[in-house]
């Protein structure tokens, strides 16, 4: 039976990671240009998404045209804060788990998210070998990363402030669990995972403290927008956009109706089986390795079983 991933994870829990790092923070611009790049490249309505790395549902909005959404984080405490905004609304199911050994069955996503988390994972092969499993072959994902490759750190590199150099294609640590990637590199492993990379843009081209005090932030991401197809060509932006499809997996398992119950939704961290009963309202086990799974405040919890696996 294989454990749960060993791989280091860096850990929001308990954080004031809203307050802290949006509220107040003089990233507005951040958010309404990400914004204008979601809605030009996902589906803007559809059967089943989720967002990896949802935290506390800053994003979320913008599927309200699904007929399902999954939050899916690491942190419990950002999902509360998701359940408090958005826990009135069925429509909604909160996930906490580790993206490694990612607790969502295979190929039941029409379409999926994941912007600024790629930047804090050091093993980006086995996350988007977990993203690929959970698409269908006529999914759409929408994955952001870090672009090492950016014209700061060119400029930077240029007059000897930086020790790394932004052509070299290997991930760079910058600080400990963040790495900015090279776009040929990321467009190795997205290929090497079955991902087929079908739009990119380059966004965020203006951040800069300089233009952001000085420009309306919806005005300057507006303008940046302008840039987003042109950029994606070769991007020197900070930030990449990825439209990506999985054209060689399966068809969508089952329907998008409610004849899809919330214990098929899920794959056991544990043993990688995707056979759960629903053994309590609050409550699932795997019927393989009968590890046992809560609901606690609407968040179904995928970090810790409350029954332990049985080994086999």
């Amino acid at each position: 039976m294989r454990q749960a991933s060993p791989i280091p994870v860096i850990d929001y829990e308990g954080s004031q990671y809203r307050a802290d790092f949006w509220m107040g923070s003089g990233r507005r611009y951040e958010d309404a240009v990400e914004r204008l790049a979601l809605r030009r490249l996902l589906p803007s309505h559809g059967g089943r998404i989720a967002e990896i790395g949802a935290g506390f549902g800053r994003l979320a909005d913008l599927y309200r045209n699904y007929e399902q959404v999954i939050l899916f984080d690491y942190s419990r405490s950002l999902l509360q804060e998701a359940v408090d905004q958005l826990g009135e609304d069925e429509r909604f199911i909160f996930v906490a788990g580790n993206l490694y050994t990612l607790p969502l069955a295979s190929n039941i996503l029409d379409s999926l998210v994941m912007v600024r988390v790629m930047h804090h994972l050091a093993d980006v092969s086995a996350a988007l070998e977990q993203l690929r499993r959970v698409l269908h072959r006529h999914s759409v994902g929408v994955i952001e990363y870090a672009n090492k490759r950016n014209l700061k750190a060119i400029l930077r590199w240029m007059v000897g402030r930086q020790r790394w150099s932004p052509w070299a294609q290997e991930p760079v640590e910058f600080v400990e669990m963040n790495f900015n990637f090279h776009p040929r590199w990321m467009e190795e492993r997205l290929q090497a995972a079955g991902l087929r990379i079908e739009e990119r843009l380059a966004v965020s081209h203006f951040r800069l403290s300089a233009l952001k005090t000085r420009i309306d932030a919806h005005t300057l991401a507006r303008l940046d927008s302008w840039l987003f197809q042109a950029g994606g060509t070769f991007p020197l932006a900070p930030s990449v956009f990825l439209k990506v499809g999985a054209p060689g997996n399966p068809l969508r398992p089952a329907p998008m109706s409610g004849e899809m119950t919330i214990e098929r939704l899920f794959r056991c961290p544990h043993c990688q089986a995707e056979a759960f009963m629903r053994c309590a309202e609050q409550r699932v086990e795997c019927t393989v390795c009968h590890a046992a799974f809560e609901r606690r405040g609407l968040v179904w919890d995928f970090k810790e079983a409350v029954q332990p696996p049985k080994m086999q």
